[in-house]
């Protein structure tokens, strides 16, 4: 495909997300939470946000800033509203989810940049956006899982403070061994992550020129001094041995990480609840975990 082919590719499948009929397979939002669209101006470029909020409160809320997935080239934020309302309606939290910028156009790093500017913008203007700078937490799914991981590899000398990641199936290999795992070679063709598309992610996203180890969660000499973190995988995702390997790295380093792996769970399976069951008892891990994190009065 060429550039503008995938572009319309991605426009033609973004509509149909926000389609009522795809609501029916990605889930209707929590009706207890807002959802509206926002911008927010970093230097050369202004990105959309998906912005959830509880209603009926006014006190200031703990940061949950969420990452789709899509192989930076595909993907919206309007894909994750199900997880996203749920967890600003039950934690409670504002849930921001970035639109970041997508290959081809933007290829790595850009997507990267987009995502850490944002949260420090947010929790610098903590007050206009009525959250609580000291209770920031990070959630990504997929590609959007390595944008996650790096964003908190990249604040453990620049800041912010993090409470908590989750990184749901996330992608932590994007250098030439990403497909040298046993779990790519006995999902290869799961319909929700052909290796195909994998290898097309990998080609748009990873230009030439860039060293693919430094936007490879697993691939860093160090993992040490992340905030708690959760890896959600499953089971029949050709990505799980990235996310395992990540955690038992993060366990290695001294990183408080837990893993869980739900089995027959495919890749995405958060964002298509109706289909894989999977989804409501990972959503409540996600939400518990969450909430213990990011409310301190709530651990036990």
């Amino acid at each position: 495909m060429t550039g503008d082919q995938v572009i319309a590719a991605r426009e033609k499948a973004n509509r149909a997300a926000m389609s009522r009929v795809a609501r029916i397979v990605t889930g209707l939002p929590d009706r207890r939470a807002h959802v509206k669209e926002a911008s927010i101006d970093l230097p050369g470029r202004r990105l959309m946000l998906r912005v959830h909020r509880p209603k009926e409160t006014d006190r200031r809320l703990p940061l949950i800033v969420s990452f789709h997935g899509g192989g930076f080239f595909a993907g919206t934020a309007a894909q994750n509203d199900w997880l996203n309302s749920h967890l600003a309606a039950r934690c409670p939290a504002v849930v921001v989810s970035v639109e970041y910028r997508l290959a081809p156009e933007h290829p790595l790093p850009q997507p990267i940049e987009d995502g850490y500017d944002t949260v420090v913008r947010l929790v610098e203007d903590a007050a206009g956006w009525g959250i609580d700078p000291d209770a920031v937490a990070l959630v990504g799914e997929s590609a959007g899982g390595t944008i996650a991981a790096l964003i908190a590899l990249h604040a453990r000398k620049d800041g912010p403070p993090l409470r908590a990641q989750v990184l749901n199936y996330p992608a932590t290999d994007w250098t030439e061994t990403m497909t040298e795992y046993s779990s790519i070679e006995e999902n290869a063709d799961n319909p929700t992550l052909p290796l195909s598309r994998l290898r097309t992610a990998r080609k748009l996203g990873v230009p030439p020129g860039l060293d693919a180890r430094s936007v490879s969660p697993l691939k860093f000499d160090s993992l040490a001094g992340l905030p708690p973190t959760l890896v959600v995988t499953a089971a029949l995702d050709p990505l799980a041995d990235q996310g395992r390997c990540y955690a038992e790295r993060l366990r290695e380093d001294g990183t408080d990480a837990r893993l869980t792996c739900y089995p027959r769970a495919t890749h995405t399976f958060l964002s298509t609840p109706s289909l894989v069951p999977a989804a409501r008892p990972a959503r409540r891990e996600i939400l518990t975990f969450l909430r213990s994190h990011v409310h301190p009065a709530s651990r036990g």
